[in-house]
């Protein structure tokens, strides 16, 4: 299926008009050379971001950081917050729900205590890629660092026959506790967890733990266990742990296999290489500082999940509460899908920057098919929670495949795809009745777990059409021309009377006292949010409304804001309107888009940890936002790497995509201040349209773009 986009004459600009940009720079700015170090994890742990700053590597199973009171759900760590509560071995970034947190460890002197809490200050705290350090208030520096499966931490301590570590076990409403002191040197144990959203406990979580000094006593306490050691003469207690979700001996291995020696410096600058080899995918040159800073900490924060479950000799717990090794070509199983959210941004930019990973992460969900009989819709590792609505696990499938990631098995995910859309299954939810009135009425019968009917369907018919394009993709015109079909379901509840979605019940008719600032039968949103969910067919959408100028007035209006007021207007910093910027792209006004994307940029996405904008990162999907914007383009039709064109925040972007070929954006008027495209020229040919075509993404290319600080209105 091709994209639904207007021609030139109605999409974006005329090439050739004599509208003046900035003068060239006499220089063109150098590139980043080392993106890591421009990486702060305490943005977005503030204001509902939810991230955490803790050490991690890419897609990793460990992330070791500290949690505060104040628990922000996911990230357990708050920038306002003064106190640390311990060190925990693993997080999710930016959700709307706690969960992870687990093993938590804490530093302290003198005698135990298992509810202590220790003082921090930010001036005396360092968060980068793959590395924490933190000076507590009772004089233990603490120092972390991570390899994907395991962690190496520094405690050095006061001089005093004191020194504790606190396993703080039950935190965050672990059960089932289990701690050994394996040697003088040596502790392990396991935790059950989950909890997500109040689901019910979903995992094990197992740690084996060696210290390179011995104990000198170990106890417990209510909800924990302690170690203590003698510092008197070695201040400097360093530890390493293995991380594992199948068994101690999982654990164990992981730390043996990935960390053998002692070498704590030499660890942190292999974490901070594993984040520069993925991170250095993307390659910019000019912008400012900050916008640097904050570029490459979306790039980071879209690169933490899905995280890996399998441990290094290829075993995982899975969906069917067994044990699997993966096989053939993939190396690794990954888990927590947050699918609501990544199939918007998060998954496209994984396939664009990190194609092994991405098609493991594609196999990793037809396993959990194979396994569970579905494909996960919000996954806590190997455990589905039923949070949210929709059904993205195909989306995202897709995503990666039309983006580059091709190692999976794309004949079984197409065949499970084709039978998640068409049969019972616990995530399809609305599936009989959406079969039955080609859409979900307000007033069906559904699983205690549904809710949202407008939005729900909106979501289908956008899923609906990546798996169509997945299919087509792979030579299947059946399945393709079926599921696009199907995907204009979305028609069956836009009333062309009052120009928005609305709930509609069995009898066909619209449910009343219909008020579209309501979330009613909406998620997380309205229907001036929702009503521009189409992002599969916004030619169709604007002429359901009467045309272009009609679609025009809409996306004015509900962009007039930014931050969701009064239901009306959009929300930005939450998943159902970041699609809405880029739809003047397919009605003749792209001005408005490049226009519009700045001002969230400036707004929403500070260089500053305590006022950060944006709201949950949701694993990287708001996170990925940015990241696409700032490079100039957004992938708005799920299933293809078709892109909306916006316009770069730096002067070149050099994105090397999995096959070596190179997307290159030159832009050399790129500023703050100058968004607006004047001219346009791709591969050296005139490119006139507000789009980006698919082999772009995949085949690469050079787009070369005259900016300015006027924008080019005529169409």
């Amino acid at each position: 299926m091709k994209r639904w986009c207007t021609p030139l004459a109605t999409c974006l600009l005329v090439l050739g008009l004599a509208v003046p940009g900035p003068a060239a720079h006499a220089a063109a700015p150098a590139a980043v050379t080392d993106p890591a170090s421009l990486v702060n994890p305490l943005l977005g742990t503030s204001n509902g971001g939810n991230t955490f700053p803790g050490a991690d590597t890419p897609f990793g199973m460990v992330s070791w950081s500290p949690d505060t009171p104040s628990r922000p759900p996911g990230g357990n760590y708050a920038y306002s917050d003064n106190v640390v509560t311990g060190f925990s071995l693993n997080h999710i970034s930016g959700p709307g729900c706690g969960a992870m947190g687990d093993i938590p460890v804490l530093p302290t002197t003198g005698g135990i205590d298992g509810n202590a809490t220790v003082g921090f200050s930010h001036s005396n705290e360092t968060a980068g890629a793959g590395a924490y350090s933190v000076n507590l208030s009772n004089g233990v520096n603490t120092e972390l660092t991570a390899t994907p499966r395991s962690g190496m931490a520094r405690f050095t301590f006061p001089a005093t026959t004191q020194a504790n570590l606190l396993f703080k076990l039950s935190a965050d409403k672990a059960t089932n506790l289990h701690f050994n002191k394996v040697s003088s040197t040596e502790v392990s144990g396991s935790v059950d967890a989950g909890l997500f959203c109040a689901s019910a406990p979903s995992y094990t979580a197992y740690f084996d733990m060696v210290f390179d000094q011995p104990m000198t006593s170990n106890g417990s306490f209510n909800g924990g266990n302690s170690i203590t050691f003698d510092t008197t003469r070695n201040r400097m207690v360093q530890a390493k742990v293995g991380l594992s979700y199948v068994s101690i001996a999982g654990a164990t291995a992981n730390r043996i296999d990935e960390k053998g020696g002692w070498d704590f410096n030499g660890t942190r600058t292999a974490a901070h290489n594993a984040w520069n080899n993925v991170l250095d995918k993307i390659a910019i040159s000019g912008g400012t500082p900050d916008q640097q800073k904050v570029f490459y900490t979306s790039l980071y924060h879209s690169l933490l999940h899905p995280n890996l479950l399998s441990d290094s000799d290829g075993r995982y717990w899975g969906f069917d509460h067994q044990v699997h090794t993966v096989s053939g070509g993939q190396k690794a199983q990954y888990g927590t899908y947050s699918g609501w959210d990544i199939y918007r941004t998060q998954a496209q930019l994984e396939a664009l920057v990190a194609p092994q990973q991405a098609g493991d992460s594609a196999q990793s969900l037809v396993n959990d098919y194979a396994q569970a009989g579905f494909f996960p819709k919000w996954s806590l590792n190997s455990a589905e929670t039923q949070v949210m609505n929709g059904d993205p696990g195909p989306a995202i499938i897709a995503d990666y495949y039309a983006f580059g990631a091709r190692g999976f098995d794309t004949a079984t995910a197409k065949a499970d795809m084709v039978k998640e859309g068409t049969t019972r299954n616990p995530i399809r939810m609305g599936l009989d009745l959406q079969t039955t009135y080609g859409s979900l009425p307000s007033d069906g019968t559904y699983p205690k777990d549904f809710y949202g009917s407008v939005a729900t369907l909106l979501e289908y018919s956008a899923q609906d059409f990546a798996t169509s394009a997945f299919a087509g993709a792979l030579g299947d015109t059946t399945t393709q021309s079926q599921f696009a079909n199907r995907a204009q379901d979305w028609k069956n509840v836009f009333n062309r009377d009052s120009g928005f979605m609305q709930p509609k019940l069995a009898n066909g008719s619209w449910k009343a006292g219909f008020d579209p600032t309501s979330s009613d039968q909406f998620v997380e949103g309205t229907s001036w949010q929702y009503t521009g969910a189409v992002p599969h067919n916004v030619r169709g959408l604007a002429d359901a409304m009467g045309g272009n100028a009609t679609y025009v007035t809409y996306l004015d209006n509900v962009l007039s804001s930014f931050n969701g007021s009064g239901g009306s207007h959009a929300d930005l910093g939450n998943e159902p309107s970041i699609e809405l910027p880029w739809q003047y792209d397919y009605v003749g006004q792209p001005w408005k888009t490049q226009r519009i994307v700045r001002q969230v940029q400036d707004r929403l996405w500070p260089n500053d940890p305590a006022n950060w904008g944006v709201g949950n990162d949701d694993l990287g999907t708001m996170s990925a936002w940015y990241v696409w914007s700032a490079m100039g383009f957004y992938p708005e039709t799920p299933g293809t790497s078709d892109l909306a064109l916006g316009s770069p925040l730096f002067t070149t972007v050099d994105v090397t995509l999995g096959n070596g070929r190179h997307m290159v954006v030159n832009a050399p008027q790129a500023a703050a201040n100058a968004p607006y495209i004047q001219s346009a020229t791709l591969n050296g040919a005139n490119w006139n349209n507000a789009y980006l075509p698919p082999d772009f993404a995949t085949g690469g290319g050079t787009l070369n773009l005259t900016l300015g600080t006027t924008a080019t209105t005529v169409s």
